[in-house]
């Protein structure tokens, strides 16, 4: 008998077209067993629940959720995974379409690679649907793994937007209870993958990947994120400081910290854990120093090696150039964040 897929899945208020059409596409899965758990987080739309509803009746591989008061993503997908008790658990956002193979492919690559978790490719899509980019990961410049990835990219770096993710439940289980630190549910998964059995990355569109107005980030591109905090917060040196600030603190920095917050529980169970604590403490250390000197440069912080050593990888395209112009050139980066 197939084993059961858990598929996990947090609404909000959910554009009812957006929210009907990834129901149905994880419903239509050709592979079969499932489990779609969904979370609503106390939607004040009422046709959200009523379509809720409708579906839970229609389907009994549907367990339905509502939370009383608002308590975020985050905590949302910390929920669905202590309801989880299958084999294998998917993240899913609330507003995408996934393909029809997207789980049978996922789970069958999962196996063949022995790996503790695998991502795919997603085709950009708008508010219609209709395709704005046919890669995400390469109109992202994401990095793209091959196996039993133990290098510490996935420590220092954000790998695989949730949606696109296929674990196994032993990641599901290291990455219980969420601390404080807990900034991205899937950085996380990722990061316990790469220390057990490792990450694959399936280097194809299985999902369409929604970006709209409604996103909170989402795919869109430096230029969309630029342009609406320039709105928000002006174009001057002291507002480009801020954003340099938050942007190294709130990505880069917050999910370096939230592993290195979950090395202590991932060492107990994982064989040699002496030997990994000596191997990798000493790196993962040295990264966050890197954030922590790279965050409080006014000037420019000169230590470019480290850029190259802890956060690039294949295909990173231009994105290397914005980056090392962000981190180490604050006073050359705000010319183009002025002109941008």
């Amino acid at each position: 008998m197939e084993e059961t897929v858990d598929v996990l899945l947090t609404t909000y208020n959910t554009k009812p077209e957006y929210l009907k059409q990834q129901i149905e596409s994880i419903l239509n899965q050709t592979y079969k067993n499932i489990k779609l758990i969904i979370s609503d987080d106390c939607s004040s739309e009422n046709e959200v629940r009523e379509i809720l509803n409708q579906y839970a009746q229609k389907d009994n591989r549907i367990e339905l959720h509502f939370q009383e008061k608002n308590i975020g993503c985050t905590k949302g997908f910390e929920f669905l995974l202590n309801k989880s008790t299958s084999e294998y658990v998917a993240f899913s956002d609330h507003d995408d379409i996934w393909y029809e193979n997207k789980i049978e492919e996922s789970l069958k690559v999962l196996k063949e690679k022995d790996v503790s978790l695998v991502y795919c490719d997603a085709r950009q899509i708008d508010g219609q649907g209709q395709v704005l980019h046919e890669s995400y990961l390469r109109y992202k410049n994401m990095p793209i793994l091959n196996g039993k990835y133990k290098e510490i990219l996935p420590f220092s770096r954000h790998i695989a937007i949730g949606c696109s993710q296929l674990f196994t439940r032993e990641v599901k289980d290291l990455m219980l209870p969420f601390t404080e630190k807990t900034y991205a549910h899937d950085w996380h998964s990722v990061y316990i993958a790469s220390k057990l059995k490792g990450v694959y990355c399936i280097d194809k569109p299985l999902f369409g990947y929604r970006i709209h107005e409604g996103n909170i980030f989402g795919g869109r591109s430096f230029k969309q994120n630029i342009k609406l905090w320039k709105e928000k917060e002006g174009s001057s040196f002291k507002s480009y400081l801020k954003y340099r600030y938050r942007a190294i603190t709130e990505i880069y920095m917050a999910g370096s910290l939230m592993c290195k917050d979950f090395s202590l529980n991932l060492y107990s169970h994982i064989d040699k854990a002496e030997e990994w604590k000596k191997e990798n403490l000493k790196q993962e250390d040295a990264v966050i120093k890197y954030y922590q000197k790279a965050q409080n440069a006014k000037v420019g912080y000169f230590a470019i090696h480290k850029y190259f050593k802890y956060l690039t990888f294949k295909g990173i395209g231009r994105r290397k150039y914005k980056e090392i112009m962000m981190l180490h050139f604050p006073l050359a980066s705000y010319l183009v964040f002025k002109i941008s």
